[in-house]
């Protein structure tokens, strides 16, 4: 599974984003954007966390872009999520204290003091909320803003302890269903629209099944528990609820499963779905980031069918020409190298069956990030300074991490992405 090209632009990436002070960026990456990890200095030192971790380039780097990310007060508290502030910061962080002696240790056991004091206030605003029958909002329990993100970085730095209980024992009780104007819902339906926002095209609300907002990322954290020995009363039939909701809105194409970004009001009363066009597979929604929760959670229950089935719904959705042509970008939110990245991850977990196909869909990923032809210093230049600009969710930052361990075959680190609920 190699690709020089795509590595080769990796590279030059890393390169252009070697220094804060001379990196061709706009100030606002380090300014209006600095406590963000989606846009801001802490995504852009993970690129260099990783690669200093692997030996491909110096510690130095991402000393600069973390303290461009801590040179002030950082927000914590109610005002702070998993992908801003105070808990942004801690991801890199600990990223880096896995592999570095640094100067880290202490800030780290601030931030994680801090982070764990904000678990504990959310679950329980969030049993209060249960207490009272009411509905959930998505930045209750989704992986950027919520309980979903926070336990992504509780588990895996202290799977054993009460902040994990108290993470995973409100994602069970999440899966229990409400009854609200007659209907019986999900318990994770919310009133707004998918930016959170109340919103006239879906009256009544929706549930979310993506993996950035949605269901699924609680799915993916109760899976990936399992993997790190952190267990709740309850925990597998929770895994089990969610699943039968997925599965009950699954859409079965001559090409394989697929499942829609979300359930309204409306579709939930008929019982089927609206038509719609293609939809894009893409880590924040759709097929890939639902594929990989159910294979990470068919692997927890010992389901091997159930893995079977969504490994090959990965493989369908990366090789439909009217999936793929939804996929304008090259980013990892939701481009082809984000693609490449859970496509890789999904074929170091795969059964034998679906393995060889899902390697071979990375590799014809990446050869689109990056075609014959072009030149990887020139493609480099024109993502670091393009519309979605040097960040890590849509930018060039994060481009360059979904490549580079497909790219040279090295299987993906685990750390930096833990932030993403797929491994």
């Amino acid at each position: 599974m190699t690709s020089h090209a795509a590595f080769q632009m990796a590279e030059e990436i890393a390169n252009l984003l070697a220094d804060p002070a001379t990196a061709p960026v706009g100030s606002d990456t380090t300014t209006t954007h600095r406590q963000q990890l989606a846009y801001g200095p802490t995504g852009i030192a993970l690129l260099h966390i990783e690669r200093a971790a692997r030996g491909l380039g110096p510690w130095q780097h991402a000393h600069a872009w973390v303290t461009a990310a801590a040179r002030q007060p950082l927000t914590s508290g109610s005002d702070s999520h998993p992908f801003y502030g105070a808990p942004a910061l801690a991801h890199a962080v600990a990223c880096m204290a896995e592999h570095h002696d640094g100067p880290y240790q202490r800030a780290l056991d601030t931030l994680d003091a801090q982070l764990t004091a904000d678990v504990h206030r959310r679950v329980d605003a969030a049993h209060r909320r249960m207490d009272a029958g009411m509905l959930p909002k998505l930045s209750e329990f989704d992986a950027i803003r919520g309980l979903a993100g926070y336990g992504a970085y509780i588990i895996r730095r202290y799977p054993d302890s009460d902040a994990a209980h108290a993470v995973l024992g409100y994602c069970v009780r999440l899966t229990e269903p409400i009854t609200d104007s007659g209907d019986v819902l999900p318990g994770w339906w919310v009133t707004s629209g998918p930016s959170g926002r109340r919103d006239e095209r879906f009256p009544g609300g929706h549930a979310n099944t993506g993996l950035a907002h949605g269901v699924g990322s609680v799915l993916a954290l109760l899976a990936l528990a399992v993997r790190r020995g952190a267990l709740v009363e309850g925990h597998h039939d929770a895994m089990r609820s969610i699943l039968s909701w997925l599965d009950r809105w699954q859409e079965r194409t001559g090409r394989g499963s697929v499942w829609p970004y979300w359930v309204t009001r409306a579709e939930l009363r008929e019982g089927r779905l609206a038509p719609s066009a293609a939809r894009r597979p893409s880590w924040c929604y759709g097929t890939a980031g639902v594929s990989r929760a159910q294979q990470l959670a068919a692997l927890a229950l010992g389901d091997t069918a159930r893995q079977i089935e969504a490994e090959e719904a990965m493989v369908s959705s990366l090789t439909d020409p009217a999936q793929l042509k939804t996929t304008t970008d090259k980013g990892l939110c939701h481009g082809t190298a984000g693609l490449a990245h859970i496509a890789a991850r999904m074929a170091a977990d795969a059964h034998p069956a679906t393995a060889v196909q899902l390697r071979a869909t990375t590799t014809a990923l990446l050869t689109t990030v990056c075609p014959a032809g072009i030149d990887p210093t020139d493609a480099a230049v024109a993502e670091v300074q393009g519309d979605a600009g040097p960040g890590f969710l849509d930018g060039a930052a994060g481009m360059a991490l979904a490549i580079q361990a497909p790219a040279t075959g090295v299987p993906p680190h685990s750390a930096w992405d833990a932030c993403l609920l797929i491994d």
